[in-house]
């Protein structure tokens, strides 16, 4: 039975349409419930068809239709404890999926979902590879995708990218808890989540510098594309 803090069954909140960013990598951004930030749901493609779905969100029927034409969903990426909110819906609807997430994170999550795997568990491929953060407990990972055009950096809640909202209720949640504006370690993070700046920053400094690198992309909420993708990560390193 799910928990709270996820949803017991398929329930589609607003989101937009799926968006192509390279020849294996897509992309959906949708509402969470009552906040006005933005999620994001990330989706690449193996060489064999199988899909690995990170953060995952449930989406209306049409477009969840599009995205199992296109593959199998196969490995569901459960980014830490705070993103469960879809993962046992996936789950019932594809029992075969492997449900994957960050080490330090699984028992979190194995309360609303029963996790398969570590970050590490992964199956060698020639399309994603993932790690777990180093400075964040083991709660969190990070998700390289090798795309035709170059290499794509999943982030979950160690960096936010999000402008201030303009409502009070948003801009008092950005700014109270440092999370906008991106991209940022937020307040919230570093107090929660980071428990050494030094190994994360390390991380983000390697990021930026990997060969290729063409997007960032994190949960909330906007891509970086280009060199803005390694200056976003260098300017997050800065909050640490």
């Amino acid at each position: 039975m799910a928990k709270k803090q996820a949803h017991g069954r398929w329930k589609v909140l607003e989101h937009g349409p799926l968006e192509e960013l390279s020849g294996n990598l897509w992309r959906v951004d949708g509402a969470v419930p009552k906040m006005a930030l933005r999620r994001n749901m990330v989706v690449a493609r193996l060489g064999d068809g199988r899909l690995v779905v990170h953060n995952a969100i449930a989406l209306r029927e049409g477009e969840q239709r599009k995205l199992e034409a296109w593959g199998e969903p196969a490995f569901l990426l459960v980014p830490s404890g705070y993103h469960r909110l879809d993962a046992f819906a996936w789950k019932a609807r594809y029992p075969k999926v492997v449900v994957l997430a960050p080490r330090g994170s699984r028992a979190k999550v194995d309360e609303v979902v029963r996790t398969d795997g570590a970050y590490e568990d992964l199956p060698a491929n020639d399309a994603v590879r993932l790690r777990t953060l180093r400075g964040v407990k083991e709660r969190e990972g990070a998700m390289l995708v090798t795309s035709p055009d170059g290499t794509s950096d999943v982030l979950n809640d160690a960096v936010f990218n999000m402008d201030t909202k303009n409502d009070f209720l948003g801009w008092l949640f950005t700014t109270v808890t440092g999370f906008a504006p991106g991209p940022r370690v937020s307040r919230l993070a570093k107090l929660a989540l980071v428990d050494n700046k030094k190994a994360l920053r390390a991380d983000f400094e390697e990021f930026a510098a990997l060969p290729g690198l063409v997007r960032l992309l994190v949960a909330h909420e906007k891509i970086e594309h280009g060199p803005a993708a390694a200056e976003a990560l260098r300017k997050a390193a800065t909050y640490l």
